[in-house]
């Protein structure tokens, strides 16, 4: 009895210390809606969820598979998985069948969601399920690492002959915003549809893009954005052979490196990699919300641009105003903006100067904003944070959304040269980028030059603003990595 006690308690002393620092375990839920009662059905939803359960089995998650989930099985399916969830946990969900965005907002859709027209986009969100609260979801559980897989990319299923269409898309919008320690990948970019298969003599029982994603995922030693990238790849070639355009999208907002089947081989044991250059690559940022925090309906919001000489932040405010002040920090006078030479309409006197000025090395702070409204009453003062570095890497990537068609210039029909200043000029939005020569797919890194938070916009001397490139080129392919993680749409330039 006493040696059985002690060969317990030393096996206990090796589990210990092998254990790691908190009991983390692996869940899933995986579901597959192919019987829709009243939008068009889907063939190979469900055998989609049932190789994805399967896969993650054999990447030891406990997997719960749901299949053709009404909306209130959807939601009892929802409940179970968060009753499976603990703090430290890594959660994986994943859902094929037909998903529909409503301004901005990504809905999935159970199988009797109702046939909705014209006007009625209400009765969607109501019969749906909204993805973004399922990220909540997992947050409240207290998962340390989120990952949601969306099949979904999908015509908009409620289009039919003779009607008018519900107001939104088949498919779904970019989830740009993740909090921290979420990553979720789509089976297409913005505006694409995802093919179910090839051809008619495609008889592989799984979409493209799962049968694509589900062999990368159990490649030993990859993380979770090696695999996205890799799947990325296949899909996009896979898809090109029947001159389709399908690239799936991810974001990424992971704390840590995951890797789901085997640690990194060592990096005395890797293969060195082969990019054209190497990236100056900026840590991430979190991008948080600018808006104040006060939740008031007639709260101001405010929108911070970057120029030479420093910050210009315009005010917007939905009340008729009189005249707006603000001030920096808890203490202070007030400083009015003053007025602009144009009548409001609204009130028929001078419309009030909605904008500020800031030096360019003015510290992260509050501003404290009010305005006198049309009955001369005082509003406010209302909260806006100011950060300089989300503030500057916001403003720079909605210059990048707006201007994609002048990231990169080819030149004439055979020059040998490719310009990329516009990249250069609002570089500290940028992570990295990379290109691809007659290839949809980028595979090279591009080098851009470090950002100088001083002068953001000025290209050192010292910095390239184009590279030779061969003659007989006809397309560059361009993707970027913002600073807060999320990915563009691959961009292509032809001469």
């Amino acid at each position: 009895m006493r040696r059985l006690l002690i060969l317990l308690a030393a096996l206990a002393a090796t589990a210990l210390s092998a254990a790691p620092a908190f009991a983390a375990k692996r869940v899933a839920l995986v579901i597959g809606n192919n019987d829709y009662r009243n939008v068009p059905k889907l063939q190979k939803a469900v055998n989609d969820a049932r190789s994805m359960g399967d896969a993650l089995k054999n990447l030891g998650f406990s997997v719960m598979v749901a299949e053709n989930q009404t909306r209130q099985a959807f939601s009892q399916s929802l409940l179970a998985f968060d009753s499976t969830i603990e703090k430290g946990d890594t959660a994986f969900f994943f859902f094929a069948g037909h998903g529909f965005e409503i301004a901005g907002q990504n809905f999935l859709l159970p199988t009797d969601v109702p046939a909705a027209t014209e006007g009625q986009e209400e009765l969607v969100r109501d019969s749906a399920i909204l993805a973004d609260r399922i990220v909540t979801r997992l947050q409240m559980r207290g998962a340390r690492t989120s990952i949601l897989v969306f099949d979904a990319c999908r015509n908009n299923p409620f289009e039919r002959a003779g009607t008018r269409a519900v107001a939104g898309s088949g498919g779904l919008a970019p989830m740009t915003t993740l909090p921290e320690g979420v990553f979720s990948i789509f089976s297409a970019g913005p505006r694409q549809t995802a093919l179910d298969r090839l051809s008619n003599n495609d008889t592989n029982p799984n979409s493209v893009f799962t049968r694509a994603f589900i062999k990368e995922l159990q490649e030993p030693a990859l993380n979770l954005v090696q695999v996205a990238q890799r799947t990325r790849r296949t899909v996009s070639e896979m898809a090109d052979t029947v001159k389709h355009r399908q690239v799936p999208v991810y974001f990424d907002q992971m704390v840590d490196d995951v890797f789901l089947n085997g640690l990194a081989v060592k990096q005395a044991d890797a293969r060195p990699a082969e990019p054209l250059q190497q990236v100056a690559a900026l840590p991430p940022v979190n991008v948080p919300a600018l808006p104040p925090a006060n939740d008031a309906v007639n709260a101001p919001i405010a929108s911070f641009s970057r120029h030479n000489g420093g910050w210009t932040v315009m005010f917007s405010i939905a009340d008729p105003t009189l005249g707006i002040s603000w001030r920096m920090g808890e203490a202070g006078n007030f400083r009015e903006t003053g007025f602009m030479d144009t009548l409001d309409p609204r009130t028929r006197k001078r419309m009030p100067n909605p904008s500020m000025q800031l030096d360019s090395d003015a510290p992260a702070a509050t501003i404290y904003l009010r305005y006198v409204d049309a009955n001369g009453e005082m509003q406010g003062p209302f909260p806006i944070r100011f950060d300089p570095e989300a503030a500057l890497v916001r403003d720079q990537r909605k210059i990048l959304d707006m201007t994609a068609s002048s990231w990169l210039d080819l030149g004439r029909s055979n020059s040998s040269l490719m310009y990329y200043t516009h990249l250069q000029s609002y570089r500290c939005a940028i992570r990295e980028v990379r290109i691809g020569f007659d290839s949809t797919v980028p595979d090279k890194v591009l080098k851009l030059a470090p950002c100088d938070q001083r002068d953001p916009m000025a290209v050192p001397h010292d910095a390239s603003t184009y590279m030779r490139i061969p003659a007989s080129t006809k397309s560059v392919s361009v993707e970027l990595t913002f600073r807060d993680g999320s990915v563009s749409e691959i961009r292509n330039f032809r001469r």
